[in-house]
């Protein structure tokens, strides 16, 4: 099972507290959701894992989801992660191992089929919950609000994602693109009847560069549809790509995804 998607949750659902504090349904539904889920990333994030004996270093284990924290929503480089918390690459590999067994994070590769371009090989990696991705990012003065906000959002779209291809039984995959230039498109779903670039924008107004990865992906892959997921309230199409506010793709539920797939129909 996956957190709440929004249209699960119909006029229950809060953009803000799922950006905040996610959509675990034991936290969404606790009188105090900030305190539930720091209970819930302390208890069996950390007491649980060490209860079952997967790990002996109950320290060096925080400082590892800590660290791996400021890769969520971008390219994963377990080297630097590493270093960050002082921890030997063995060891990183194995606790990453530990959290994808037990679903608490993820990975998604480079889309890489008939590549025209030099692409990176980083996987892009997300906590499973935008909640417990907030509640283990360290804060501090040198910290932007803008970069959490933007990695808290570009996260609780792919969970979204995530849920709406399991929950619809399509035979398709989520990717990111993402050359060695460093031009990048968020997400790609790609199967036998959907072909979808989606890029995730936590702005409410629109700016020309915004749309740089969709077109470079369109000049790949004219077959595909793009889309931009935008904070802003207006729904257009610039430059062949739908522009879409965030909670109407979020609320279009399988719906949005049956929209994705018919652009490869």
């Amino acid at each position: 099972m996956h957190p709440f998607i929004a249209a699960e949750l119909g006029d229950a659902w809060s953009t803000e507290a799922a950006l905040q504090t996610g959509l675990v349904p034991l936290v969404h539904q606790a009188a105090d959701p900030a305190d539930t889920v720091r209970a819930y990333v302390g208890l069996y994030l950390h007491q649980e894992v060490q209860h079952e004996g997967l790990v002996r270093d109950i320290g060096g284990f925080g400082r590892f989801l800590e660290a791996l924290a400021f890769s969520h929503g971008a390219p994963l480089n377990l080297a630097a992660v590493s270093r960050d918390c002082e921890i030997a690459r063995k060891t990183v590999d194995g606790y990453l191992s530990i959290i994808e067994d037990l679903l608490v994070a993820f990975r998604i590769p480079v889309f890489a089929r008939a590549a025209r371009r030099e692409l990176s090989q980083h996987h892009k990696f997300f906590y499973f919950d935008t909640g417990v991705f907030r509640t283990l990012r360290p804060k501090g003065a040198l910290d932007r609000p803008g970069h959490i906000e933007g990695a808290a959002l570009e996260g609780l779209v792919a969970q979204h994602l995530r849920a709406w291809l399991a929950y619809s039984g399509r035979d398709a995959h989520l990717y990111h693109w993402r050359t060695a230039a460093g031009v990048e498109v968020d997400f790609v779903l790609y199967g036998e009847q959907v072909f979808a670039a989606i890029e995730v924008k936590s702005t409410n107004r629109l700016r020309r560069e915004d749309l740089a990865g969709l077109e470079a992906f369109g000049r790949d892959y004219p077959m595909a549809q793009r889309w931009l997921v935008y904070r802003g309230n207006e729904t257009a199409v610039e430059r062949g790509v739908q522009v879409v506010p965030l909670e109407a793709f979020l609320h279009g539920g399988l719906a949005a995804l049956q929209a994705v797939g018919g652009a490869a129909n």
